[in-house]
């Protein structure tokens, strides 16, 4: 994952409505209209978050008539934690956390 990729990532969890999005699909996949259920957004409000979540590749969909059903991108998820984890910080002692 190059830092363009982090970076897009990092923009899209940056709303807090796409931050729950991410949170509600950690426990599995989920119809928009179930989405739509959890807040006070009109539909192509909802659209274009999940738009911006899909383009950053963390959120696959597929269609299944006139839904769209909506799940985390588990390659991509594991792929954002790792570079994550692998920041790092010097303290004032000179130790890395």
């Amino acid at each position: 994952m190059d830092i363009t990729d982090v970076a897009a990532i990092c923009k899209a969890l940056g709303d807090s409505n796409r931050l729950q999005i991410v949170q509600m699909l950690s426990d599995g996949e989920k119809c928009g209209c179930k989405l739509l259920e959890a807040f006070e957004i009109t539909q192509p409000t909802l659209s274009h978050h999940m738009r911006i979540l899909c383009d950053c590749g963390l959120v696959t969909d597929r269609k299944e008539g006139k839904w769209h059903h909506y799940s985390l991108n588990a390659e991509r998820f594991i792929d954002f934690q790792k570079f994550m984890e692998n920041l790092s910080c010097m303290t004032e002692g000179g130790d890395r956390v």
